[in-house]
């Protein structure tokens, strides 16, 4: 196999401490736009921005990684002006490494408007209805232009991940284009910089398709490895094994990515299993729609329990958020239908998310991961409690 795009001098991971009694570990994640340290939470920023907040509002959450997305960002304003325009980092004022997801999510959950062929997928296009034909060439030419420093292989996601003749078809198509994606890879020069390829994992909710899946992706030497097609539909512990059975699987000497992934409560699971990096939505919706995860619990911040309650949203959060503002005039800011109102609370919810994975990262090196989960779990999936005890 080439080794092109095997770890180099422009991507390295280290590994720098195990937990004892699980697979969790602490890693870097060496870019040319800056070094990650993992476990690591990708803020998804699909459209070159992460919605309602800035570069530095982000920096000063701790992020460090974000992820743009190349069905939305070919579609509008297209990759030839981004290119134009000095690349994806310069177009959207971001300094720190960028993560593009190949438009392989949006063939499963646009599966109303796309029809998949051996050769790639013919969607209609969000914006104007037009078709779209993204196959592992073109994907790989897109993320090219583009400039992401980490570009993701174009892979087939079961609309269905129970049913097994279903998903195994869509695993073996991922395979063979993974194998299109890493010829064109190679073929092509970057246009910003050097660029890393990830391969993705499929295989549904089938333990040993997951396997298959590892063993045919590992079989390219690539710098990264993530799993995909999880939280697509199947229940909880189907999830589990998914994770359970790839990730330990995967080179010790390599990132591992969750894709799609983004409560505490994965985090800890995958953590635990040995995944290095995540993203999701789920910090940016959930604020927007006026919900906010705290030290104590999830909370509605439009509750009237908050009304004439002049406290921080979390008393233990260091945020600008918390730092500045109580719960009653966010709660004001909701109820007015106030577009501050989602800037903040999404604000709040993504610097929680860093701060938890700085605790984890803490936890592993000091041998506690175990306990920090424990201690996390019970109160981060219930409901903050309304009686004034937060």
């Amino acid at each position: 196999m080439p080794r092109t795009n095997a770890l180099s001098t422009d991507f390295r991971f280290e590994v720098h401490a195990r937990c004892d009694d699980t697979r969790a570990r602490t890693g870097t994640f060496h870019t040319p736009h800056g070094a990650v340290p993992t476990p690591a939470f990708m803020p998804v920023g699909t459209k070159a921005t992460v919605k309602g907040l800035t570069p530095r509002q982000l920096r000063d959450t701790g992020t460090g990684f974000v992820l743009g997305n190349t069905y939305h960002l070919h579609l509008r304003p297209g990759e030839e002006a981004i290119r134009e325009l000095g690349g994806l980092h310069r177009f959207m004022g971001w300094d720190g490494p960028i993560l593009t997801d190949s438009g392989g999510f949006q063939v499963f959950s646009l599966a109303h408007l796309t029809r998949v062929r051996e050769e790639g997928a013919e969607l209609r296009s969000v914006v104007d209805g037009t078709v779209v034909r993204l196959t592992p060439e073109t994907v790989v030419d897109i993320q090219r232009d583009l400039g992401a420093d980490v570009i993701m292989a174009f892979d087939h996601c079961a609309s269905d991940p129970l049913d097994r003749e279903q998903v195994e078809r869509a695993t073996d198509r991922t395979h063979r284009w993974l194998e299109r994606c890493v010829r064109r890879f190679d073929e092509r020069d970057p246009v910003h910089g050097p660029q890393a390829l990830f391969g993705i994992v499929q295989g549904g909710a089938f333990e040993d398709l997951r396997k298959r899946s590892v063993e045919a992706v590992c079989a390219h030497d690539l710098v990264g490895y993530a799993i995909g097609g999880v939280s697509v539909g199947e229940h909880e512990e189907a999830i589990e094994m998914a994770v359970e059975a790839a990730t330990p699987l995967l080179p010790e000497d390599r990132p591992r990515y969750l894709m799609g992934v983004g409560t505490p409560r994965d985090f800890f699971r995958a953590v635990r299993a040995g995944v290095d990096m995540f993203d999701c939505v789920t910090p940016t919706r959930h604020g927007r729609n006026h919900q906010v995860y705290t030290s104590k619990g999830r909370m509605n911040v439009r509750n009237a329990a908050w009304a004439r309650d002049d406290r921080p949203l979390d008393e233990d959060c260091s945020c600008e958020v918390c730092a500045t503002f109580g719960r009653a005039y966010l709660r004001h800011l909701c109820h007015s239908g106030e577009i501050l109102a989602g800037v903040l609370l999404s604000l709040h919810n993504v610097h929680f998310f860093q701060h938890l994975m700085q605790r984890m990262r803490d936890a592993i090196r000091a041998g506690t991961f175990n306990a920090l989960a424990s201690d996390y779990l019970e109160r981060l999936q219930t409901k903050a409690p309304m009686d004034g005890s937060v």
